[in-house]
């Protein structure tokens, strides 16, 4: 410990001012205090010196107040060598406080204007690369038109969109490898489309036909393919999450060159499974991204009744996990973002969590009105002011990458090609009513062969109340 003693002092004030500094403390009242602690409790004699007085006569001389404060410093700096790490003390009452000054800032490449922020720092993108980032932005934009309006029309059951979000679908799934392992919520279909998922693919899960994967057991818009290692969606909220530090755990045991990505919205922040996850894929060192998509509303609650929080990135840091804050509609400033976490993830074995900032433009779903509980002038603002595609297309273009013309030729090839898509699926046989008990057990059990002939007995019953074109 290095003591920044003079020879002689004169006053009390700078006998303060030197134990301050020396022994660590925040203000002089708080060495004034500690001092009062530790010097006898006499009881004062008429016309005696205060202690602090007393104790400034006893160190008049500079080895004397030397001892004092190596004393003391050394009381004040012990630690306790506990599980996980030395711990200090410290004599005062010190309350961590409940949030930082200043919030977290929000990484981004892209100004509103789709213009380069001077200085960014980001992955450079090829051309390839780009258009085709683009162009998957596009089809996501109009695929979910189109189904919207379908299940409006009455030809699907549900639907529900990533408008407003296709920045983070497509530029984090650009970002990562075929090996890496997606646990998607509802709102990733981009990545999906990223990895060649076809429309017709995708037609054919949303009305449930005999070509779907899941074999009509899925709603609408929970996909999967195995193929892609793109898990199936599971409609409960934050399950995926400990799966894919499960999964990203068997790939560092393996040793791949691999991670496991997964999605989830600010509402899902709000689940056990979410802090689980976190406190496992950081005690475990899994290779796992955790990608959270804060469109700032869980279906019609806004984040301020979810969380008092700097909003999600600040939790990583409670559970050892290293974050980042990205501007969610910054298509480049997300695909850097992930590709320099992905590197991170499995260079150094840990998990890297990013929270995206964006905004939910559509409903929740076709079953809900968010005109409700929030504007339209704001869902139109966003739309407006921070579109991920105008932005993005802005920077394609002044690279001379994009034009007006090659615009319309994708988005009339676009809409042909998911109109025949539609019809194709809606056309196309249902799966027969036998995988509904298929694929779970090698010989089902009795209880799920007597569900099957209840259920065949209740159609012949009521043949009116059930779908004639699902085979029997």
């Amino acid at each position: 410990m290095a003591l920044h003693l003079r020879s002689s002092f004169s006053s009390k004030s700078t006998l303060l001012n030197i134990l301050r500094h020396n022994l660590g403390f925040g203000s002089r009242s708080h060495v004034t205090r500690h001092i009062r602690q530790i010097l006898p409790h006499d009881p004062p004699l008429r016309g005696s010196q205060n202690p602090i007085s007393r104790l400034c006569n006893t160190m008049a001389e500079p080895e004397t107040l030397s001892s004092f404060v190596q004393h003391e410093y050394a009381n004040n700096h012990q630690v306790m060598d506990f599980p996980g790490g030395k711990v200090a003390f410290t004599p005062e009452i010190q309350f961590i406080s409940e949030s930082d000054k200043e919030r977290v800032p929000c990484y981004r490449v892209l100004d509103d204007n789709g213009q380069l922020i001077t200085n960014s720092q980001f992955v450079q993108v090829s051309e390839e690369v780009a258009v085709k980032i683009y162009s998957d932005m596009v089809t996501l934009q109009i695929m979910d038109n189109i189904f919207y309006e379908a299940q409006r029309q009455g030809r699907l059951s549900f639907y529900a969109t990533a408008i407003g979000e296709e920045a983070i679908n497509i530029a984090s799934a650009a970002a990562l490898t075929p090996q890496d392992v997606i646990f998607p919520q509802y709102r990733e279909p981009g990545v999906l489309l990223w990895r060649g998922f076809t429309l017709q693919e995708f037609a054919n899960q949303c009305f449930g036909n005999k070509s779907d994967y899941g074999k009509g057991r899925q709603m609408p818009v929970h996909y999967g393919s195995n193929k892609l290692n793109y898990f199936t969606v599971s409609a409960t909220i934050a399950t995926q999450l400990p799966n894919a530090v499960g999964a990203a755990y068997s790939l560092k045991m393996d040793k791949k060159d691999a991670c496991a990505v997964t999605y989830f919205g600010d509402g899902g922040t709000s689940e056990g499974d979410f802090h689980a996850a976190l406190n496992f894929a950081a005690v475990m060192e899994a290779p796992v991204l955790f990608i959270c998509r804060n469109n700032g509303w869980a279906i019609s609650t806004p984040t301020s009744d979810q969380f008092r929080s700097d909003g999600v990135v600040v939790k990583g840091r409670a559970y050892g996990i290293r974050s980042i804050r990205v501007d969610g509609n910054d298509a480049l400033a997300m695909y850097s973002a992930v590709h320099t976490a992905r590197e991170m993830a499995i260079r150094e074995q840990r998990p890297i969590l990013i929270e995206a900032l964006t905004y939910r433009v559509g409903h929740h779903s076709t079953s809900d009105d968010s005109t409700r509980y929030r504007s339209a002038g704001e869902i139109e603002w966003w739309n407006k002011a921070r579109n991920p595609l105008s932005r993005f297309r802005t920077w394609i273009e002044s690279n001379g990458w994009w034009s007006d013309k090659t615009e319309s030729d994708l988005r009339s090839r676009i809409k042909k090609e998911m109109l025949e898509a539609l019809r194709v699926a809606e056309k196309t046989e249902k799966p027969n009513l036998q995988n509904m008990f298929s694929d779970v057990y090698d010989v089902p059990p009795s209880n799920l062969r007597e569900q099957e002939l209840l259920v065949r007995q209740t159609i012949n019953s009521h043949p009116q109340d059930y779908p004639s074109d699902v085979p029997l």
